[in-house]
């Protein structure tokens, strides 16, 4: 609607200007304009330099002009750099216009309405279409990485359909989610976002600070992120075809003993006990300690590769159609997609099917309506599958198959370990989950009278889940034993209901205000039913028919309910521009919570001052735009699981008349005051835009405080219960962020512009109803969670033999930091090493553009956390009966510092979880990407009116201590816990990272 407004204006003013201008020794121009795209730029003003003379393109992007062969032609739109062309003795002059590098003026969403930039008073950080189309993604929330100041984006692994995990600004909350809100065309979504396809966006807008969130309330505790999907435009139809093909290479994998390797290291687990004598090895020695097949592996120098064998290489493919246009009455945006990632661990892969219908039809001057509509299917395999733990542990001395080629399950004796081959053998492992997903975002805006416009929306998100997973005899698992098999189904069926009131009114031409009020109600109901069974009695029927089982092991069905009802209100007022007022206060009601504390009231307020209209800096030649923003609110967190403000009963076994029974007695303690956990945010900014717009950005301080927090408060054992949720001490994310653009280069053909973004947070826990909690690991002054463990200062070495022994020690063991001075190692020794929670991280984006080729690299990374290296402590027992982490371990010969000698008779080495943390700072090179936009003469000939093709890499470099120094993998960690995989922590069910190479095109019609 926007362009189709300036088209018509244009052509009003254009016409005016263009009267009575001589035309008799003028040359007749015509031309195309596109955008960055290639698409037709509809609307774009083409002024002759020096004159009134003008004209604007068609819907088709095509204009017609006249002037002399001397004459500069200037190219204009909003939004865009304007560009000049001299006419010289050309008839046709085609034009691209580039986006405007300063976007402060840019229209960005901000939650129940948009507004300028240079109008925002609140902390928003936007990520637009050019950065989510530069990756291969899976998931949308994966463009943030690096490119959203404050907002921290981990991916743990390469596991196919995995979700990124999302904090702005820090954790707050020690029981509650920190998960933020994603509001996808105006409906807050509780689905996640893995189903939406991230071809369909537009734009995503992050809100952080108080003000910005506020609207939302409750659910904006933790931040939202807001998704535009793409809509239609006045104009005629445009077909677009978005495809690309890649493939999937281990970027690097854990190092284990190969067979050599092993029998040496076997060998000094025996030595270390004297089982085994010292000096080299002999056949007769080794006869005593080595299993038939061991010794017929070191004798022919066999050695298996167990994890290699499980690796493949994967790919990644993605195909789209779109098709967009409209007429002044209706434009619709329709799209399919096809997507797949199989990864490259076998049996572990993920597809989805999206069609999207987005339409917006005019009935009359006064009401709209219109529609966002998803449909998505998608499968995914492996989602609870990794077998990489037992490879690693796997002796390379057995023997994986027969003479003929037949798998053998146990290829040694130990009756522990299985043939982890026999893990992908088909239909051994299956674990599929299909998904079936509905999301809607239908509204009505009627223009009730001028300045006043009411707008109803509804939102219903259906999402259907079934999981199956079946488990062969001849697995790790079952060895044996009969097959097992389940069933999880899961309806979840939520509703928004909105009715918004907006009224706008300019006072004087100089006082413009404009009023939201909104009403909203959403309500959530989901269902699950799960069985599980042993003894299949076919395994060609996986999880297809667990009736006919033997034994059911589990059955239950669950049902959750709850609902939210919300009032809002925001003012927001300017004078000339200038000075900006925002004000909001919402109310959230609460199923969640008891009677007693059911509504949670959240208020905010923010100024504004765009300094560079002040008369002292008008006249600024470097200057173009400088505005400071302070402002300051609180909002609440309702993220508890439903029912826990009530008194539960659990079931319970019992005997009656010595006959066993079932009862139920009390199972928690209800607590009708649980209190919403309140943050209250201070945050100043400053946006500024200098040197003709070719340097612009942000810098953000803030400060949150978080009280009330919800937390479970342990009881004392004897009064039946563990404990009950609370509301209990306060916490505190304070930090700085910064974003800077700049456009190094233009000149002629070839620009380089550079994005930097920094973001620097400190979480910390300020009181604690009882001080430190050492049990939850919680201390004051420190994030919330920390490592809490021995330090290893090294390994005994043989001449400090009687030092060692003070401590219960001897050389070849580790030697840890005696903290209390004690001169004993004990729990009191142990001290807080670090977090997961980085000092800070920062990415950069370069781009190059010269001609038709573009240029970029993005680059991303965390300084100064630590992770535990779970590879390290269960795949590093150096207990010399299973494979062990190809680790530089202590011998008498090898006085090392790096590692424990091997003993058989430790299980563990003693004090193993000290061997296990480690810097967590990184550099990745995320993405490398190269291509070509084909001209308007090539264009025509095979009747397209764009085509770009291009290469890119992913992933293709990673520094990282970690990874150099300690043979690990990939140091990127999830903060908190979460599919499977602890908070900080990198072990086997992660799916190591990838190299991706990929080869795509992007075309329109």
């Amino acid at each position: 609607m926007r362009t189709k407004f300036y088209t018509y204006l244009s052509v009003v003013l254009m016409v005016l200007l263009s009267a009575g201008l001589a035309k008799a020794q003028d040359v007749q121009v015509t031309g195309t304009v596109s955008d960055e795209t290639g698409s037709p730029l509809p609307g774009v003003t083409i002024l002759l330099k020096g004159s009134t003379k003008g004209t604007t393109t068609d819907l088709d992007g095509k204009y017609s002009i006249s002037g002399p062969a001397n004459g500069v032609l200037v190219f204009s739109f909003i939004g865009y750099t304007t560009i000049e062309e001299t006419i010289g003795n050309r008839s046709i002059i085609d034009a691209a216009l580039s986006p405007d590098l300063s976007e402060l003026d840019e229209v960005v969403v901000v939650g129940y309405g948009t507004v300028k930039k240079s109008q925002l008073t609140g902390a928003i950080s936007s990520v637009g279409t050019k950065e989510i189309q530069e990756l291969p993604i899976t998931d949308a929330r994966q463009a943030l990485q690096g490119r959203a100041a404050g907002v921290d984006v981990t991916q743990a692994g390469s596991k196919p359909g995995a979700a990124p995990q999302v904090r702005i600004r820090g954790r707050r909350s020690f029981n509650a989610s920190n998960e933020p809100l994603y509001v996808v065309d105006g409906i807050p979504t509780v689905g996640g976002l893995e189903d939406i396809n991230p071809q369909d966006i537009t734009s995503m807008e992050v809100l952080k600070d108080a003000s910005a969130t506020a609207i939302y309330g409750s659910r904006g505790a933790n931040g939202v992120v807001l998704i535009t999907t793409k809509r239609g435009n006045v104009g005629k139809t445009i077909v677009s075809l978005d495809s690309y093909y890649g493939v999937n290479q281990e970027l690097g994998q854990i190092e284990v003993f190969d067979g050599p390797q092993f029998a040496e290291y076997k060998r000094e687990s025996r030595r270390t006990t004297g089982a085994y004598p010292e000096g080299p090895a002999t056949p007769a020695a080794d006869a005593k300690i080595f299993e038939p097949v061991e010794l017929e592996s070191i004798e022919l120098g066999r050695s298996t590769d167990y994890v290699g064998g499980l690796i493949r290489q994967g790919n990644i493919q993605s195909h789209q159609i779109g098709v967009s246009g409209g007429n002044e009455k209706t434009t619709f945006f329709v799209s399919g997609n096809y997507f797949k990632d199989l990864g490259i661990i076998y049996n572990q892969d993920f597809s989805r099917y999206t069609f999207r219908i987005n339409l917006d039809h005019q009935i009359n001057k006064k009401v709209k309506i219109g529609t966002s509509t998803l449909f998505t299917y998608s499968e995914r395999n492996g989602e609870n599958f990794n077998p990489l733990g037992g490879a690693l542990q796997e002796n390379p001395l057995g023997k994986p198959y027969d003479d003929e080629g037949n798998l053998i399950f146990t290829p040694t004796n130990d009756g522990l370990r299985t043939n982890p081959f026999a893990e992908i053998i088909p239909g051994a492992q299956v674990d599929e989950t299909f998904r079936y997903r509905i999301f809607n975002s239908i509204f009505l805006n009627w223009e009730i009278t001028k300045g006043l416009t009411y707008r109803f929306v509804f939102g219903p998100d259906l999402n259907v889940r079934r999981n199956g997973r079946f488990t062969g005899s001849q697995t790790n698992a079952r060895r044996g034993g009969p097959p097992t098999g389940s069933v999880d189904d899961r309806f979840n069926f939520n509703y928004t209901v909105e009715n918004i009131l907006t009224y706008t009114k300019t006072l004087g031409q100089v006082h413009n205000l404009k009023v939201d009020l909104l009403q909203s109600f959403q309500k959530d109901r989901f269902e699950q039913s799960t069985i599980s069974v042993q003894g299949i009695p076919a395994p060609s029927q996986l999880y297809h028919r667990l009736g006919d089982a033997s034994q059911i092991t589990g059955a239950n069905t669950n049902l959750v309910e709850w609902s939210l009802l919300s009032y809002m209100a925001r003012v927001n007022y300017d004078f000339k521009g200038k000075y900006l007022l925002t004000g909001t206060i919402r109310s959230d009601g609460s199923s969640r919570f008891g009677e007693n504390n059911k509504f949670g009231f959240f208020p905010s307020v923010a100024f504004g001052w765009n300094v560079h209209q002040e008369d002292f800096l008008k006249s600024s030649s470097w200057i173009n735009q400088l505005k400071f923003r302070v402002s300051y609110g609180s909002i609440g967190n309702q993220a508890i699981t439903p029912y826990q403000t009530q008194a539960l009963l659990g079931r319970t076994s019992y005997a009656w008349d010595n006959t066993a029974a079932f009862g139920y007695r009390p199972n928690t303690i209800g607590n009708p005051d649980l209190r919403w956990e309140t943050s209250t945010t201070f945050n100043t900014g400053i946006d500024f835009s200098i040197f003709k717009d070719r340097v612009f950005g942000t810098l953000e301080y803030y400060i949150t405080n978080t009280s009330d927090l919800l937390a479970p408060q342990p009881l004392p054992n004897s009064t039946g219960f563990g404990g009950f949720t609370t509301n209990i001490g306060e916490t505190q994310n304070r930090g700085i962020e910064f974003t800077l653009s700049t456009l190094n280069i233009e000149k002629g053909d070839f620009s380089w512009s550079t994005d930097l973004l920094f973001t620097r947070n400190r979480e910390e826990i300020i009181s604690l109803p009882n001080g430190d909690d050492i049990a939850a690991g919680r201390f004051i002054g420190q994030p919330l969670t920390v490592f809490y463990d021995w330090n290893k200062l090294g390994i005994w070495q043989t001449s400090e033999k009687d030092i060692a022994a003070g401590f219960g020690d001897k050389p070849g063991e580790i030697k840890i930091q005696d903290t209390n001075g004690d001169n004993r190692i004990n729990s009191l020794d142990r001290i807080i090493l670090g977090s997961a929670v980085p000092d800070f991280s920062m990415g950069m984006t370069n781009r190059f553009n010269y001609k038709g080729f573009d240029f970029s690299f993005f680059i991303f990374a965390r300084v100064g956390s630590m992770i535990r290296s779970a590879f390290h402590d269960n795949f590093n027992t150096l207990f010399g009966r299973y494979n062990n982490l190809a680790v530089d371990y202590w011998t008498p010969n090898n006085p090392t510092n790096a590692y424990p000698r091997p003993n058989q008779n430790q299980e563990f080495p003693k004090y193993s979880s000290s061997m296990s943390y480690f810097n967590g700072t990184f550099l990745k090179v995320r993405n490398i990407n190269l291509g070509y936009t084909f001209g308007s003469n090539v264009l025509e000939k095979i009747g397209l009116s764009s085509l770009r093709l291009y290469t890119s890499i992913q992933n293709p470099f990673i520094f990282s201590e970690y990874r150099k120094v300690h043979k690990g993998i990939d140091p990127e960690v999830f903060i908190d816990g979460e599919q499977g995989v602890e908070g900080g922590v990198v072990n086997s069910n992660v799916t190591p990272p990838v190299v991706q190479y990929t080869f795509g095109i992007s075309a329109k019609f």
